[in-house]
């Protein structure tokens, strides 16, 4: 679960830089639960249903047959309040994808509006409402630009897992156990099939187009999150392999922003208590 370790690790750090920023404070302090040994996990064989890891390589092969696709993925994942109960939020990304390395992503949503393309060679990122762009390069694939561009600025996507050059790998790789737990008439407008899939860092629910093996939502706990915060997305109008322009992915908007540095932002700090604001110049 190579990409799905990596959002395990956005998820603490969104976490940590909640925008309610009473949260540390007033939020009883959760202990970690103590990782199994070595020995106790060399042990225990994984218990994998053969059809939901049938399920899995269906959906991955629908994936990786198309060289381009277009889909909508809104995501909805909690974030720690002063109150106890954990506060949701919610954004709409509309993603384009050219294997193996052009992808572009508008985000929009309860937070700022936000545009990343990525051509192969550099990956901008891309502030509307503030008119500020970051750009760098990136490795010439799409899987290595994912794990690059979290590594150098805390960029993530909650559907990294299924945009790689193989996403039964990314999901599948370090499972405990997958379950097959029946199918639904509810989720994406569709019937689907729907699959758990457990490892030592996370839990996910997965329900799979029945008929085009598309996944239509993800539903995921990470094991290393002590609030066992919920992280949802929801996948919508697919467009398998969907002629694309050659200027796709290019930062178009970016042209004439203001151009700072492509690096993690640094979470505001609060005044020491009994020290008074500097005062503006």
């Amino acid at each position: 679960m190579t990409n799905t370790r990596l959002l395990a690790s956005a998820a603490l750090l969104a976490a940590s830089l909640a925008l309610d920023t009473g949260a540390a404070a007033q939020t009883p302090a959760a202990t970690k639960p103590a990782a199994p040994s070595a020995s106790a996990a060399a042990k225990a064989a994984p218990q994998l249903d053969a059809r939901a890891m049938d399920l899995l390589k269906g959906m991955s092969s629908a994936l990786t047959a198309a060289q381009s696709m277009a889909f909508t993925a809104v995501v909805t994942y909690e974030s720690p309040s002063s109150v106890g109960p954990p506060l949701v939020y919610s954004t709409s990304s509309e993603v384009l994808v050219q294997r193996p390395n052009k992808l572009r992503v508008i985000t929009l949503g309860d937070g700022p509006a936000a545009e990343y393309s990525y051509d192969g060679k550099t990956i901008t990122a891309f502030a509307p409402a503030e008119n500020l762009v970051a750009v760098t390069e990136a490795p010439p694939t799409i899987d290595a630009m994912l794990k690059a561009a979290f590594d150098k600025a805390a960029i993530y996507f909650p559907f990294a897992d299924i945009v790689g050059a193989d996403p039964f790998g990314n999901i599948a790789d370090g499972l405990t156990k997958a379950f097959y737990i029946g199918q639904s008439k509810v989720v994406g407008g569709t019937t689907t099939d729907m699959i758990a899939v457990v490892s030592n860092t996370v839990f996910m629910q997965i329900w799979i187009g029945a008929q085009d093996k598309l996944p239509r939502r993800m539903r995921a706990v990470f094991r290393g999150d002590p609030l066992m915060l919920r992280h949802d997305v929801e996948f919508s109008n697919w467009k398998l392999d969907p002629v694309i322009a050659a200027e796709a992915f290019a930062a178009v908007n970016a042209a004439n922003a203001k151009k700072i540095d492509f690096a993690a932002p640094k979470p505001t700090q609060p005044p020491k208590a009994g020290r008074k604001p500097a005062k503006a110049k």
